[in-house]
């Protein structure tokens, strides 16, 4: 009677059993992928981290891993495994109790795809019959494959291709058999077995999945022992990719869910963009450490915080790796807690493990802070929160948060195409990206927009302009009198345009200014792509007072490094669907092409020898002491009461943008102008960026005429000479002063 029943239920549900087209058409919920230009993740979004991946691709040792972990009869039996159910049960007898369980990988197929995990009678008959039914379907390599790339292997990792990126950092071709088997530990128990959370417990599973891998023959003696010694590398940082570019990132997957919105985020798309790896790199790791030498030029500024310490009974108690655990690393600045210090020596635990001692140089920093005359609440004591830093010789040396904050992009002036972007020191500490989103003003930086508004007006780099003190009364700027100043207090009198460029000459900025009309000005700063409204027309417009973006002012300076085109910035270049399609492509215009010409190319060629003079003798000249290169360009800027700091320049085939200032402005301090808190961050991505580059400037257009010879070579426009009497003429050869490279002039 039993059996009969048994056998009508059966009758009666396996036909209601689900469809198998989920597994048939497996479509798994891959996330969006964001790459750089040359392949590199960047960024991933998606509730579940997966990369699928063929049957025929999965590593030999992996197959054998899984198989002695979890199934090892799978070729064998017809979904449900009775030998081992058996085996398990007189196991489990012995026991005294449930140690062991018998699903087969086809049975973790049916309910990963079709069933809760509820350990009820009912749920299990039904995972039987669709165990039966899934084999009478589907092969054992398709049911193998719908297995690697479905299960769940902790830390948001869906199959083993991306637990094996996540875990090791590597692809799954490349995993050894030590890792194989750590892997192929995690399906029992994700969260008891994860080598990021119980290492201990991770590496007593996959000592178990060696030892039955050897007892099935997969590997031999000597491969057992080897695997058993070998030290396993785990990613502790989840997110960490090949290169910081998570703001690049975060700006491409805002342009792909605007643009895709329906399942963006589980589709698989993937977007390409722009940047490319090493310079990104090199980008991300001169703006960090630009940010670190100022921070560390205005000194330390304490303890980060305090941890009670009534209750940690010793340097290794638990305790305090949770309280670290609770704050974030912030690139290579470590959180450690100070066990002990006093005016020699600091004891701190580093957040991983390490108990650290520095002592001579490496307090030196944070000196006064060990003095008992300290304010309490920033004293370095024990309890003390504080930052522990690498330098270039691998020691941990005491450092800190910084509070200001910074901003890189660098452009290709013959498409626009963005080559790094580092919108901030740290994305995870603060999401606001200064590239696009942080109006500044920009100081000096903006004379050059100015200086060739005036080309147009008949004003030629060898002009004479007088470089004096100026006095613009109120009826004239509609409130109070005003009185500007140069940065260095100085005037040399009559000047070369040329060389009050390269001196950031206030006064003669304003002169000029006043000589073609703020107007005309305004109008002139749209063709580079500012906006009209943030540069009101008043002859403050000379010292940079209005408003803009770094991402503006690399594209206006772009115009300068590529004959006078406007090219606009783009960051994603491509964005292809799950069948690697190609969606959506970025509309490239280049320079070159005259429907973009955004000022006369010998307007353009001008601007290029006077902002060369500026890194050669002016106010960024350490730009080609450093590089050791006669073809760079550009202009510093420094806003009044030093508040933002820029250096904008480049070479002619990148164009880079670097400033520097509090999210909440205020006074950098005295002596930190762009020359010196910006430029070393645009020298440390050029150097890179023009590794391999030769020397190349532009050539002069047609339509100029030139005067003088050599470094005091100068041009005007043709039409323009007939208008100019014989002594102006003779005006456009006075000498250059010989560059002082020792000690460049102030901006």
């Amino acid at each position: 009677m039993g059996v009969a029943m048994i056998l009508i239920i059966l009758v009666l549900t396996y036909p209601n059993l689900p469809s198998l087209e989920v597994l048939t058409d497996y479509r798994p919920k891959i996330p969006l992928r964001i790459y750089t230009a040359d392949g590199f993740l960047i960024g991933e979004y998606g509730e579940e981290r997966r990369a699928v991946v063929a049957f025929q691709d999965v590593p030999p040792v992996l197959k054998h891993a899984i198989l002695s972990a979890e199934d090892d009869r799978f070729y064998q039996h017809g979904g449900i495994d009775y030998t081992g159910i058996l085996r398990a049960a007189g196991a489990n007898l012995l026991g005294g109790g449930k140690r062991q369980g018998a699903s087969t990988i086809t049975q973790q197929v049916a309910r990963n795809f079709f069933l809760t995990g509820e350990k009820t009678y009912t749920r299990k008959l039904y995972e039987a019959l669709l165990s039966f039914k899934i084999e009478s379907n589907l092969s054992k390599d398709q049911i193998f494959e719908l297995y690697i790339n479905q299960i769940f292997l902790g830390q948001r990792a869906y199959g083993f291709a991306a637990a094996a990126q996540i875990y090791f950092g590597k692809p799954l071709k490349d995993i050894s058999i030590a890792e194989a088997a750590m892997l192929a530990g995690l399906p029992k128990a994700p969260s008891a077995y994860n080598p990021v959370v119980n290492p201990n417990r991770a590496k007593l599973r996959q000592q178990y999945v060696l030892r039955r891998m050897h007892e099935l023959g997969y590997i031999t003696d000597t491969q057992q022992a080897a695997a058993l010694k070998e030290p396993l590398v785990i990613k502790r940082e989840l997110a960490g990719y090949a290169v910081h570019a998570e703001y690049v990132a975060e700006m491409a997957r805002q342009i792909t869910a605007e643009r895709f919105p329906e399942e963006v985020y589980s589709r698989g798309m993937k977007v390409y963009t722009t940047i490319i790896k090493a310079e990104q790199e090199a980008a991300y790791n001169s703006l960090r450490k630009g940010v670190m030498d100022y921070d560390r030029r205005h000194g330390y500024r304490g303890a980060e915080s305090y941890l009670e310490m009534k209750d940690i009974k010793s340097d290794q108690d638990e305790a305090i790796d949770e309280a670290l655990q609770d704050i974030a690393d912030t690139g290579d600045l470590i959180p450690a807690l100070v066990l002990a210090a006093d005016s020699k020596q600091i004891r701190a635990y580093r957040k991983g493990g390490e108990v650290v001692t520095l002592t001579g140089d490496a307090t030196k920093f944070a000196a006064r802070m060990l003095d008992d005359k300290a304010p309490p609440n920033k004293r370095l004591k024990r309890g003390a929160i504080i930052r522990l830093q690498k330098d270039d010789k691998g020691s941990w040396q005491i450092s800190q948060l910084p509070e200001v904050e910074s901003a890189f992009v660098a452009i290709s002036p013959q498409d626009g195409a963005i080559r790094a972007l580092v919108g901030g020191f740290d994305f995870n500490r603060n999401k606001f990206n200064h590239v696009t989103q942080a109006w500044r003003q920009p100081g000096s930086s903006f004379k050059p927009f100015i200086y060739s508004a005036s080309l147009e007006k008949g004003f030629g780099p060898g002009s004479v302009i007088a470089d004096e003190p100026i006095t613009i009364p109120a009826s004239q700027t509609g409130a109070q009198a005003w009185e500007p100043h140069n940065y260095d207090g100085k005037y040399e009198g009559p000047m070369k345009m040329r060389t009050a460029l390269a001196k950031s000459k206030n006064m003669v900025s304003i002169r000029i200014l006043q000589a073609i009309g703020t107007n005309y000005a305004q109008d002139y700063a749209t063709r580079f792509g500012f906006d009209a409204a943030k540069h009101p027309p008043y002859l403050t417009m000379a010292l940079g007072a209005g408003s803009v973006t770094p991402w503006q002012m690399v594209s206006g300076y772009a115009v300068f490094a590529n004959g006078g085109y406007k090219v606009n910035p783009f960051v994603v270049r491509e964005i292809r669907d799950e069948r690697d399609q190609v969606v959506a492509q970025s509309a490239e215009i280049e320079a070159g092409n005259e429907a973009i010409r955004a000022i006369d190319p010998r307007n353009a060629f001008m601007m290029d020898t006077m902002l060369r003079d500026v890194t050669l003798y002016g106010t960024a000249a350490k730009a080609s002491a450093a590089l050791k290169r006669q073809d760079l360009a550009g202009k510093t800027g420094t806003t009044n009461e030093y508040v933002d700091a820029w250096f904008c320049g480049y070479q002619m085939t990148v164009a880079g943008c670097a400033w520097i200032g509090f999210d909440q402005p205020r006074k950098l301090g005295d002596r930190e102008t762009g020359g010196v808190a910006a430029l070393p961050i645009w020298i440390g991505y050029m150097g890179r960026a023009l590794k391999d580059v030769p020397m190349q400037t532009q050539q002069a257009p047609e339509g100029l005429v030139a005067y003088g010879e050599g470094r005091e070579r100068t041009y005007v426009y043709a039409e323009n000479v007939k208008e100019r009497a014989p002594e102006e003429e003779s005006q456009d050869a006075v000498p250059l002063p010989k560059p002082d490279l020792s000690s460049p002039p102030s901006d």
